[in-house]
């Protein structure tokens, strides 16, 4: 019998004992008999993966009236409308558009916009928020000061993960389904790209009006509305999809910092079996209101975004809406979140990871803050004033996480990409620790498949990475960055 002759008997065949299945759970003991489950959690038996096909499996847990109000309400597409969704389609990257009553904007007031691929045999869903940059002024918010400001400062277009587009659509191996040397179960899941567009990490809740100080421009109207465009993400994930049974929150960069400030909402409203988180490069570090900075580095930071973003201006702002449901978290110390989520979500397996010798968050982080490093007398001094300040942030985030058995953290040294930025971007290749044997893979395999207490590793070696062979490869997507 051919390929196809037998594909066609098999689609029949469970065509038909679906039919049956009035007669008193005939067709639930058939299937237990000739069609068992995947190996994963959340895995279709071949017989469903056949039949979603034509017929895929409906949404099982849409948005709830009472999830409908409240502040920061799941609201969903209007009745009617066209965001471009056909749930038949699989195996391709299709364009999902939220309508604005959804609460749904890109910085410049365009549509918001995000991306899903859909497999037959899975349940479980991976959700990567893409990485970029920040602002909080014209320059930065309005692209002219390239791209360590907003990302997509001219909004989300509809072909946004076409191939001609490689760092949406190849940008990690989290959402490439078919990587040519590196393999990750998320390949085989449903994906969901979620776009990055309003410059705030994700999490802001702020419309601002930015003045162009050489005056040549007119003032610039921009959404800081990154929240409210994950929870319209979330709805329409509950509106259309069946609720996974394997979910994980991963980014990097900005798309780290927003998979981690979004985690606990996601979490509880998508409501997965089993959850896992993996911050690439987007750490929130411990800085007190108020702190020294010699001691705390990043409370600089802390303080230009709460104001330029909106995130603590009253009861109704993004931090006090975490607040109110992880009572742990201080909204006066954003560092906390990493802590309370590991308390809140004990069952769950969170890991963080970024390089020691990162030349780009940490450049986000300081280098406009801190006056040794804007007046430095070259470049290296610069850098290296930078990396002090990462270094004793970093060390503090790794002793808080310490005391948390689910919550790893993974930090090798360098890798010759990106500044050293990301460390899940392109492959999974050169994030390894050589002193203990270590492999960036180990680490992610561990967050989703792992046991006991989540891995924890760090790199001592200062000199190993440096002294790799150089790599055509990233010397050439160097370039292309």
């Amino acid at each position: 019998m051919t390929i196809k002759r037998s594909l066609q008997y098999c689609l029949v065949l469970c065509l038909s004992l679906t039919s049956l299945s009035a007669t008193a759970g005939l067709w639930d003991k058939i299937k237990k008999a000739i069609c068992p489950a995947g190996n994963e959690l959340g895995d279709y038996s071949w017989c469903d993966t056949i039949k979603h096909l034509t017929s895929p499996p409906a949404a099982d847990h849409p948005v709830t009236p009472t999830q409908r109000t409240g502040l920061y309400p799941l609201l969903s597409n209007p009745a009617h409308f066209e965001d471009g969704w056909a749930p038949k389609k699989h195996y391709k990257w299709q364009t999902v558009q939220l309508h604005t009553d959804t609460g749904a904007v890109c910085g410049d007031g365009s549509p918001y916009k995000f991306f899903v691929n859909r497999v037959p045999n899975t349940s479980n869903t991976i959700i990567y928020m893409e990485g970029g940059g920040a602002c909080w002024d014209y320059e930065s918010c309005s692209g002219q000061s390239g791209i360590r400001g907003a990302r997509n400062p001219n909004g989300i277009p509809d072909d946004y993960m076409a191939l001609k587009n490689p760092a949406a659509s190849l940008v990690s191996p989290f959402v490439f389904r078919l990587h040519p040397w590196t393999r990750t179960k998320t390949q085989n899941w449903n994906m969901v790209y979620v776009p990055y567009c309003t410059g705030d990490i994700y999490a802001g809740d702020k419309t601002t009006i930015y003045e162009d100080k050489t005056g040549a421009n007119e003032p610039l109207v921009w959404h800081h509305n990154g929240l409210r465009n994950v929870r319209a993400v979330t709805a329409w994930l509950k509106d259309n999809l069946p609720k996974p049974a394997q979910m994980v929150s991963t980014g990097c960069s900005a798309g780290g910092t927003g998979s981690l400030s979004n985690y606990f909402p996601l979490r509880r409203d998508i409501a997965p079996q089993r959850s896992f988180l993996i911050n690439d490069s987007g750490p929130v570090f411990s800085a007190p209101l108020g702190a020294d900075p010699t001691l705390y580095p990043s409370v600089k930071l802390h303080e230009k975004i709460k104001e330029a973003w909106g995130l603590y201006d009253d009861a109704e702002s993004p931090l006090a809406y975490i607040e109110s449901e992880l009572p742990s978290f201080n909204p006066n110390n954003m560092g906390t979140l990493m802590t309370s989520l590991a308390s809140k979500f004990h069952q769950d397996r969170l890991g963080h990871t970024h390089f020691w010798d990162d030349g780009n968050y940490s450049g986000y982080s300081y280098e406009r803050f801190y006056d040794d490093i804007i007046n430095a007398p070259d470049e290296q001094t610069a850098k290296m004033r930078v990396r002090a300040r990462w270094h004793l942030d970093t060390s503090r985030m790794q002793n808080d996480l310490s005391a948390h058995d689910n919550f790893g953290y993974y930090m090798p040294r360098y890798r010759a990409l990106n500044d050293s930025h990301c460390t899940t971007i392109v492959d999974f290749n050169h994030g390894d620790i050589q002193e203990i044997g270590l492999e960036l893979s180990h680490f992610i395999d561990n967050v989703l498949d792992g046991t006991g207490s989540v891995l924890s590793a760090s790199e001592n070696d200062t000199e190993s990475d440096y002294n790799k062979p150089k790599n055509l490869i990233y010397e050439l997507l160097n370039k292309l960055m």
